[in-house]
């Protein structure tokens, strides 16, 4: 499995429920990413996306722990280990963990790249993805240019388990 996610210096991903910041170029990188794939999230992650509708051309796979949960064109399971299993019915390297920060942390083991866009700011965030830079078992395999949107200093970077 893949995750995917844009981190600031602090590894922080988010604040009430919404992205620290909105970069055109990174939105796109995920959307090549993963079309087509599947997409596994948590439900605060589903509900943040407008109109809290599923991600068209993907298979969603939404973790929740209320038994009563429904959404329309989603695949809504109840623990990390049924999530697991649905996602293995597809090409592991075709699922991707999407968010959000306790989702993050409970698949990461399950995961063996990681690809993380990499924002030089600090935001106020109440949400933060575990640090592969402090983690011996990942490595930075391949980190872009540096990439500018309007005063925002970003990278593309690619972590692998060793």
């Amino acid at each position: 499995m893949n995750c995917i996610v844009a981190v600031d210096k602090n590894w922080g991903i988010g604040f009430q429920n919404r992205l620290l910041v909105s970069i055109p170029a990174d939105m796109r990188f995920f959307r090549d990413t993963t079309v087509n794939k599947v997409v596994v999230m948590g439900r605060n992650t589903l509900e943040s996306f407008p109109g809290g509708k599923p991600l068209k051309n993907r298979v969603n796979i939404v973790v929740t722990r209320d038994p009563s949960y429904r959404v329309p064109d989603a695949i809504v399971v109840h623990s990390v280990e049924e999530a697991a299993a649905k996602a293995a019915e597809y090409d592991t390297g075709d699922v991707y963990i999407i968010g959000g920060a306790s989702i993050y942390r409970q698949f990461l083991e399950y995961c063996d790249v990681a690809y993380v866009t990499k924002v030089n700011m600090i935001y106020e965030a109440d949400t933060f993805f575990p640090n592969l830079d402090e983690m011996p078992e990942w490595e930075c395999t391949e980190m872009s240019e540096e990439q500018t949107y309007y005063d925002i200093e970003y990278f593309f970077a690619k972590y692998e388990r060793k």
